[in-house]
Order: structure tokens, then sequence, then C-alpha cells
């Protein structure tokens, strides 16, 4: 699968590490925000068990048409929408934090993230939340990544932090303790054979090759991914590291996808919203 590294990046002159960040051409204002939010204020809503069984079968659905793991995309919702809690889940539909871009009319909703009052994209249901997520993989710099067997998530797990998704450098291990606190690696299928497999890669890559010119032409939806990741220290509490954090404890359970209060040392946990 090499060749196709190197026909995306001589046919189109691309940096294959690297993201465009300029808009060129003529473009399309996103439509009046349907709402404004200055706080991630978590709705403490569903629990993680009920997250999973909600939309397990969206991806694996997605895993089938695209090669990602059902088990990185639940865990990934998991993380990025605090198990659907998050105000963007709740009010948008949109569980993985993709913003708004000159090609996006469609419904938006304005929240602080990086920047006071940024522009992100509201879907109608969360299936189209977690379709559009499968887009958004689908760059040259994540390529290597769609010719990894479908049920190597920590294959995934790390070549997605390789690759810039996220900028802490326990994100990988997050999504991996996660993946199998709820044993979520269950939902991933092997293809039949190596010849499903090859089609799959080939299917993929070659969408990759058709669309990144266009996608290279727009700004992109999503900056890298910014957590604050705790280790938890023999004597911490809940209590103790929310107040570290200047969060609840119902946060730092909810973000973290926790049912109890206990702790070990060198679990990893995320505390920012």
């Amino acid at each position: 699968m090499k060749r196709y590294l190197i026909i995306i990046c001589a046919a189109f002159s691309i940096a294959c590490t690297t993201r465009k960040e300029t808009v060129t051409g003529e473009t399309k204002k996103p439509s009046v925000p349907q709402k404004v939010f200055t706080k991630n204020v978590l709705a403490k809503s569903q629990t993680s068990l009920q997250y999973i069984e909600q939309f397990k079968e969206i991806a694996v659905a997605e895993m089938i048409k695209s090669g990602i793991p059902a088990s990185i995309t639940l865990a990934q919702g998991l993380l990025e929408s605090a198990s659907g809690n998050s105000v963007l889940a709740v009010q948008a539909n949109n569980h993985f934090g993709i913003k708004c871009n000159s090609t996006w009319t469609g419904p938006t909703i304005l929240q602080d993230d990086d920047s006071a009052g940024e522009c992100f994209r509201m879907y109608a249901n969360a299936e189209e939340s977690y379709r559009d997520h499968t887009e958004f993989l689908k760059r040259t710099r994540y390529l290597s990544l769609y010719q990894l067997e479908r049920n190597d998530y920590k294959g995934w797990a790390y070549g997605l932090k390789r690759a810039g998704y996220a900028t802490n450098p326990k994100y990988a291990q997050l999504l991996i303790d996660l993946i199998e606190r709820y044993s979520l690696d269950q939902y991933d299928k092997a293809e039949f054979s190596i010849n499903a497999q090859v089609r799959r890669e080939e299917k993929v890559i070659d969408e990759i090759v058709k669309e990144e010119p266009q996608k290279q032409n727009i700004e992109p939806e999503k900056t890298a991914l910014a957590m604050k990741i705790y280790e938890v220290k023999t004597g911490d509490t809940l209590y103790i590291i929310s107040k570290r954090f200047g969060l609840s404890v119902d946060d730092v359970k909810i973000l973290n996808s926790l049912q109890g209060n206990d702790l070990k040392p060198g679990q990893l946990l995320l505390v920012s919203k």
C-alpha cells in the first residue's frame, strides 16, 4: 500500500504529516447559530454503559464501512462527549467536537473552546455525528491506520496519537484503558479473509486519494485534541483530584466513565472538559 502514499504526496504536493490551515477559493458561511453556550456543564443524564449500549451498533456499522475499530470509535465518543453528557452532545448531537468550516451550511452551535464562541456543527441525530467522524478520519495523515486489521485497537490508538489527533502523550493509553475496562473490543470484528481486508483497504484508500484535494483546500474541522490527563498517585481520592483541577466529583466520574469511587495508582484520568 506504500504506493498510495507516493501517489498522494506527488500528485497533490502536500506534506503527509501536516494539515493545511488556509482557505482558498470562494467560501460559504455557516448558518446562523441555533444556540450559544459559554460553559460546558455536564448533563449527568446517562451512564457510560448506557452510552455504549445506545451507540455500539452505529460504531459497528461505521467499522464495517471504513475499517475503524468500533472499540476506538466508542472510546473516543465516551471521552469526547463525556458519555453523551457534554453540551455539544446534548444540544447538538455532536459527539466528537467537529467544528464548522467553509463548506458547512447546516445548523450550528457556538461553544467556548480554544477561543470564545467557536462554531460547531449541529446534527439531526447522533448517527450523523458518527458518520462525520468517520469522514474526518479519512485523511492522508491517518492513511496507514487503514492498513491495520480492524480489530487492532491498540495499533489504532497509538497510530492516532502519532498522527497528531491529540496532543497529550497519554491519549493512546487512555483510549486503551477505556476499551479494556468496558471490553469494547468485543464489538471489533476481524475481516473474513485477507482478500476482504485488502478490498476494504483499497476502497477506503481510493476514497482518501479522491477526496483529499478538496479537504486540503478548506480549513480543518478540528484542531488536535487537547486534554489534561492526570495519573493517579497513592493517597489520591476523587475529591482531592476534583479540587485540584476545579471540577466536581461528579464531573470527574462522568468525564472518565467511572461507575464507582475506587481509584488505583497509575490510573489515568481526564481532568478537563
